[in-house]
């Protein structure tokens, strides 16, 4: 009795150390993505077949990020870096992908139409709204459900070419993941619904796409990258009260002066949405959640 008991627990303790998958740590494909969100995309189509490592730490602006030592040491171990368009890759993706010439560079956001970003004014004496725009494009695609269907491909070719001995595993995944992404979609259309055309003020102008996708506008605070004027200030209050709006959007990464000030000229309250939330399904259902409560 006591030697069948001792070959249970030797055998479960063996099994502790064997991966499930049958892919052994070392053995795992290391691939880099520059924000949050992205891992939950590679994750969700490459499973426990890749060690995914996130350059953009959370918290962190992927604005005027600049990666750590420790990451550019664990760049010359990657196969795929998975890009997606963010002001920081603008600066050092040329310097990632010399420290590793071996490893590919996947432009995730290839195939999309970027939109340029807006800065919102209204001109005083006419009755209609003009949107002013300027030469960067919003890099924010993964704000977008739709979007994110273009994206998963991209990184399921790029997998699929670098592992090609998984080459059905990630296609049996990437189907799985684009029923989640239209499930998605429809819920957030259904939560959104009759809220059509309604605008939201927000301070840095992350969610032009998720606007796009789902018929409202969004009235960013920040122009240019910049915090605005004071006579930019006051016309955007003006606005607010013509429109009675009542909240004024903010994301963590960010400063909420601006968006206080609005707040409270305004009468109104400042609330966070968080477009490099960890939990990306989840917090697009909050953001719509918080969207529909305000927009009227």
């Amino acid at each position: 009795m006591l030697r069948n008991l001792l070959k249970v627990f030797c055998l479960s303790l063996l099994m502790s150390f064997v991966p499930i998958s049958g892919v052994s740590a070392a053995d795992k494909t290391t691939v880099f993505v520059s924000i949050v969100p992205q891992k939950l995309f590679v994750e969700q189509i490459a499973k426990d077949l890749v060690d995914v490592q996130v350059m953009v730490e959370p918290g962190a602006n992927p604005h005027i990020y600049e990666p750590k030592p420790a990451q550019m040491a664990a760049i010359s171990k990657a196969k795929i870096y998975f890009a997606i368009g963010v002001t920081f890759e603008k600066a050092w993706l040329k310097k990632l992908a010399s420290a590793n010439p071996k490893m590919r560079i996947v432009h995730t956001e290839h195939g999309i139409q970027k939109m340029p970003m807006a800065a919102h004014h209204h001109d005083e004496g006419e009755d209609h709204d003009k949107e002013h725009h300027h030469g960067t494009l919003d890099p924010h695609v993964w704000l977008s459900p739709p979007l994110v269907m273009v994206q998963a491909r991209n990184i399921l070719t790029a997998l699929q070419e670098v592992d090609p001995a998984h080459h059905a595993d990630y296609e049996a995944n990437y189907k799985a993941f684009m029923t989640m992404l239209m499930d998605l979609d429809g819920e957030l259309r259904g939560i959104l619904t009759g809220k059509q055309g309604l605008q939201f003020i927000v301070f840095h102008p992350a969610w032009g796409y998720f606007a796009h996708a789902y018929g409202l506008k969004q009235v960013p605070i920040e122009i240019e990258g910049k915090e605005p004027k004071p006579a930019q200030l006051k016309e955007l209050i003006e606005y607010a009260r013509k429109h009675q709006i009542k909240v004024v959007f903010v994301q963590p990464q960010f400063s909420t002066k601006s968006a206080e000030q609005v707040a409270k000229e305004i009468g109104g309250q400042v609330a966070f949405v968080d477009p490099l939330a960890v939990n990306w399904a989840e917090n697009l259902r909050e953001v719509a959640t918080k969207f529909k409560a305000v927009l009227k």
